[in-house]
């Protein structure tokens, strides 16, 4: 699949702090998003907890995580973010994507808002 990206407005669930804003990779593979550690404490994102991620390649690494709201494209939806090293590439992960009724077109790459999110 090609690259497909976003600029996505990153902010705390009081909407204190300085918002984050960056292109953000869509990943479909990818359940949750992941922003810079640095970024996400100064819009004021509060640590939650830590889990176990699996990076691109397979390894597993242990992250911080917390919850923040994700406005791209008109919408905003709230999802768990993972805090990353700084310098990492922001990712888009499915959750927040479906959360607004996202899909990404296989063929073009493109995003495209769904008529009415399903519930079946």
């Amino acid at each position: 699949m090609g690259m497909t990206h976003v600029t996505v407005k990153v902010t705390s669930l009081t909407k204190r702090g300085v918002p984050y804003e960056a292109d953000f990779l869509v990943d479909t593979g990818a359940i949750h998003c992941v922003a810079p550690r640095d970024r996400l404490l100064q819009a004021g994102v509060e640590l939650e907890g830590r889990d176990i991620y699996t990076l691109a390649l397979g390894e597993p690494v242990e992250l911080e995580y917390g919850y923040a709201r994700f406005a791209f494209m008109g919408m905003e939806a709230v999802s768990r973010v993972a805090f990353g090293p700084a310098g990492v590439e922001p990712l888009l992960g499915v959750l927040a994507l479906e959360d607004v009724g996202i899909v990404v077109d296989p063929r073009t790459h493109q995003l495209r808002k769904l008529d009415a999110l399903p519930l079946k």
